[in-house]
């Protein structure tokens, strides 16, 4: 079986290893020569230099190359990134075989969930074909080998028990769920919460304020998902609380990091140079506010750091905004 995989960023080089190392034969793109030809000669990814990728893996900047006769195609790239990486996708085939999104995020200009866009650019037909894995899971932990349940989705049942079967290893547990709208809100708008939550660790605001962000972020979440026709079981499982208690409180997360960051004082152009990669939190909260908006959902912990963002509250006064609100009865 051959897997083409896009993108070799932290997250893409660690699964394609994954896949890799589990026999299947892997194609690796990406628009960064330099990254290519040192992947290719040393095998060693500059962010994982003691996980070197298998000698069958092969590293290339030409897609067309790379998805010459897949089986199964995976990207793993920035929200913005994805229209132009499959666009360039559909210069070179028509999608016949499962396309696996791992990126997690909503498009800001037109507030569609990821695997609406693929839909978008792909064409109604390929709809069965495209699938997700999201949850709660750190690539530098998945590449190490410890354990780590995820949950695989997509349009069509046949491509959710496929995705399920090729992505799951030794120590990599995958659970399938068809709610792959859900899913994908779920996997983008916790990145908010996360970066509210690392604001709030930095200003030692304690554990219950931390716990409250979590539980109030995780209702307006799942209150959005529903209006837009999602399961809110969908949730409390993996995908959702999973995946936001996680980001929300491991300094590995880039989110939780970038909070942080805002809360010593650093700007957004700042805070996102020190971390070196995309912070989708703060993309994704610009389409939350966008979706609240559309749906007349509230959104208060997603608009408060919109604010934030806007200069129309000061950090100090961030976060004491969102946990002195108006009390009511707790609906859940």
């Amino acid at each position: 079986m051959k897997i083409s995989y896009l993108g070799t960023g932290s997250w893409g080089f660690c699964l394609a290893t994954l896949l890799a190392k589990k026999g299947y034969e892997v194609t690796s793109w990406t628009i960064e020569a330099p990254l290519a030809e040192q992947l290719q000669k040393t095998r060693l990814h500059p962010l994982f230099p003691n996980f070197p990728a298998p000698e069958s893996m092969k590293f290339t900047t030409s897609m067309e190359e790379a998805l010459e006769g897949a089986d199964m195609i995976v990207e793993s790239v920035t929200t913005r990134g994805l229209r132009p990486v499959l666009n360039e996708l559909k210069q070179y085939t028509t999608l016949n075989c499962p396309f696996v999104m791992t990126s997690k995020g909503i498009e800001i200009e037109s507030g569609k969930t990821l695997p609406d866009v693929a839909t978008d650019i792909l064409g109604s037909d390929s709809q069965r074909f495209i699938g997700m894995i999201s949850g709660p899971s750190f690539a530098r932990e998945i590449i190490a080998g410890l354990p780590t349940s995820i949950v695989g989705t997509g349009f069509d049942q046949d491509v959710i028990l496929k995705i399920c079967d090729v992505f799951t290893t030794d120590t990599l547990r995958v659970y399938p769920n068809s709610d792959i709208q859900g899913i994908a809100l779920a996997g983008a708008l916790k990145n908010i919460i996360a970066i509210c939550c690392g604001m709030a660790d930095e200003l030692n605001m304690g554990f219950s304020a931390k716990a409250a962000l979590m539980t109030r972020g995780l209702h307006e979440i799942r209150k959005l998902a529903v209006a837009m026709g999602c399961r809110a079981e969908t949730f409390s499982g993996l995908a959702g609380m999973g995946d936001l208690s996680m980001t929300c409180s491991s300094p590995l997360s880039r989110n939780f990091q970038f909070g942080r960051k805002l809360a010593q004082g650093k700007t957004v152009e700042e805070a996102q140079q020190e971390i070196g990669t995309v912070v989708e939190g703060y993309y994704s909260c610009q389409a939350a506010v966008k979706l609240s908006c559309d749906t007349k959902i509230p959104m208060p912990i997603s608009e408060g750091l919109y604010k934030l963002f806007h200069n129309e509250l000061t950090i100090e006064d961030a976060l004491p905004y969102l946990m002195q609100r108006a009390v009511k009865e707790e609906h859940l």
